[in-house]
C-alpha cells in the first residue's frame, strides 16, 4: 500500500489536474460506470463537529474505496485545518488496501474543481464578477479554480468575521484583486456567487439575487445545513451533483418543503457534461448548482495522486515523501 501524506498530496495534484479529474469522474457517473454509495454524515453531539464517510467505486477502471473525515470547529485554534479527511483505496478484486492518501488539501481541490465545472457549464458566458461568501480553508481553492474556467475581472468576498475575509484578500496571490464586502453586497453584485459556509440558516436572501446570476451552493452537505433562501431554488433552474444527497443533505432538502421536486430540477451536472441534461436556457435565468460532494470525487482525485506519485517515483524523484507498507499479509 502506498502512503501519500499531506506534503506529497500538495505537490502531486494541481488545481487544473483536479478539474480534469472531476470532469472524468462526473462523466463516469453519467455513463453508469461509477457509483456513489450512501453517505454517512453525523454530528458529533453534543458539539457542532461533523464526521462522515463517503464511498463508491468505478469497477471498470479498478477504483474502489472510501474517504473518512469531517469538520472540527476547534482545529483552527490548534493550528490545524477544520476539515480533516483521509482516503483509502482498495483493490476491487481482493479487498486489499492499495493506497492511504491524506485528503485535506485534495478535498479542497476537488470541491473547488466541481464548483468550477459548474461555473464553466452553467454561468453566463459574459460573467465577470465573482463573489464568494465564506472564507474558510477551502475559499482560496475556489477562487483559483474559478479563475481557471472564466476570465473574471472583479472578485468580492464576504464573511461574518470580516477579519477572516480581509486575511483571504491580503493573502490571495491570483491575478485579480479581492475586495471585502458584506454578504448582501456580494450577492447583489455577483454574476457568479459561491456560498461556502457552515450556516444552518440562509445567508443569501432571494431578493438579493439579480437575474442571470449563477449560484454554486457548496456549504450545505449535512442535514440541517443551509445557505440559501428556499425561494431562490424555487425561482431558479437547479442542477445537483447527486439527487439522493442533495435532497437529504444539500440546499434541496429545505426547498422540498416548499414545492421543489426531483422532476422540477434540470438534472445533474454529470448529465450536463454528457449531453443528457440541458444547460441554462437564457441570459436572465438564475441558475443554481447544489453540490454536496460525491464519494467518487474523492476516489478519483486520490487515484490521480497515486498515479502522479508512481510517475514521480519512476522518474527518480527521491525527495517526494512517499512510503509503501504491506497490510495484506
Amino acid at each position: 500500500m502506498i502512503v501519500i501524506d499531506e506534503t506529497a498530496a500538495r505537490r502531486l495534484v494541481s488545481p487544473a489536474d483536479a478539474i480534469d479529474a472531476m470532469d472524468m469522474a462526473f462523466r463516469e457517473v453519467s455513463r453508469g460506470q461509477a457509483r456513489n454509495f450512501p453517505v454517512v454524515r453525523e454530528r458529533l453531539l453534543p458539539g457542532p463537529d461533523v464526521y462522515g464517510i463517503k464511498a463508491g467505486g468505478d469497477l471498470a477502471i479498478g477504483l474502489l474505496g472510501l474517504k473518512i473525515g469531517g469538520y472540527w470547529t476547534g482545529n483552527r485554534a490548534r493550528g490545524l485545518t477544520n476539515h480533516q479527511s483521509t482516503t483509502v483505496l482498495t483493490d476491487p478484486e481482493t479487498g486489499c488496501p492499495t493506497a492511504l492518501v491524506s485528503s485535506n488539501h485534495l478535498t479542497g481541490l476537488r470541491t473547488a474543481a466541481a464548483c468550477a465545472i459548474g461555473i464553466r457549464e452553467l454561468a453566463r458566458p459574459d460573467a465577470r464578477v465573482l463573489a464568494l461568501i465564506g472564507t474558510g480553508g477551502q475559499a482560496a481553492h475556489h477562487l483559483e479554480a474559478a479563475l481557471l474556467v472564466r476570465p473574471f475581472d472583479r472578485i468580492l468576498v464576504a464573511n461574518r468575521d470580516r477579519a477572516r475575509a480581509e486575511e483571504l484578500a491580503a493573502s490571495f496571490a491570483g491575478p485579480v484583486p479581492v475586495e471585502v464586502v458584506d454578504a448582501e453586497t456580494a450577492a447583489r453584485n455577483a454574476d457568479v456567487l459561491i456560498t461556502l459556509t457552515t450556516a444552518r440558516a440562509p445567508v443569501v436572501q432571494a431578493g438579493w439575487v439579480r437575474p442571470g446570476t449563477h449560484i454554486c451552493a457548496m456549504g450545505a452537505d449535512t442535514a440541517g445545513k443551509q445557505e440559501l433562501d428556499p425561494a431562490i431554488l424555487l425561482g431558479a433552474a437547479v442542477w445537483v451533483d447527486d439527487w439522493a444527497q442533495a435532497s437529504a443533505l444539500g440546499e434541496c432538502q429545505h426547498a422540498l418543503a416548499h414545492g421543489l421536486t426531483r422532476e422540477s430540477i434540470r438534472g445533474t451536472l454529470c448529465d450536463v457534461l454528457e449531453g443528457k441534461a440541458p444547460r441554462r436556457a437564457g441570459a436572465d435565468e438564475i441558475t443554481v448548482f447544489d453540490c454536496t460532494g460525491m464519494g467518487i470525487q474523492d476516489l478519483a482525485i486520490a487515484a490521480w495522486a497515486v498515479r502522479a506519485a508512481d510517475a514521480a517515483i519512476a522518474a527518480g524523484d527521491a525527495g517526494l515523501p512517499i512510503h509503501r507498507i504491506d497490510l495484506a499479509r
